[in-house]
């Protein structure tokens, strides 16, 4: 994705966002179809992924997943359930208070994290056995965002999540 001139008036928009957001959740996936373990920080290696989790080492454009926190609910009003846990939706980081999409083709840092939003994180099939009937459909527009680790390190949670300025990126 290429992003506008950053001095056009669509550049200018799409660069201002409203606060920096925070790390709320952190998950490793060890290996497939198992559930996701909770931890309080991860280790990023740089183009490879966060240490402990199955995709580490595999696509560089996929390293790490990102998830809104605001958008959990509505995944849960969709798909039929009063909340639901972010292991369930198995995306590595939960990050409230900064809109994700806005990231897709940034670069953007948490902690002392490098990262470069890459793509979209659109839901897989897994999603209709963890959330019921339907529950493909209910993750759409909301799966979050994929990023290539640019320079690693440990994301903590409650680390700040911020886009950088003028790092456009093309996907």
């Amino acid at each position: 994705m290429t992003l506008p001139p950053a001095d056009s008036e669509l550049g200018k928009l799409m660069a201002t966002l409203p606060r920096a957001g925070r790390v709320e959740w952190i998950g490793l996936r060890p290996q497939r179809d198992v559930p996701m373990d909770e931890v309080d920080h991860a280790i990023a290696e740089t183009g490879a992924g966060l240490v402990g989790d199955r995709y580490c080492g595999g696509s560089g454009k996929r390293g790490i997943t990102l998830i809104q926190a605001e958008h959990l609910p509505a995944i849960a009003a969709l798909s039929g359930h009063a909340a639901v846990a972010p292991a369930t939706l198995r995306r590595n980081v939960v990050v409230s208070g900064l809109p994700l999409v806005a990231l897709k083709g940034r670069r953007f840092r948490i902690g002392e994290v490098l990262l470069e939003g890459t793509d979209e994180c659109d839901p897989c099939s897994r999603m209709e056995a963890a959330l019921g009937p339907g529950g493909f459909n209910a993750m759409r527009g909301h799966g979050g965002l994929c990023a290539r680790i640019v320079e690693g390190g440990t994301i903590h949670r409650g680390d700040t999540v911020v886009a950088l300025a003028d790092t456009t990126t093309e996907s």
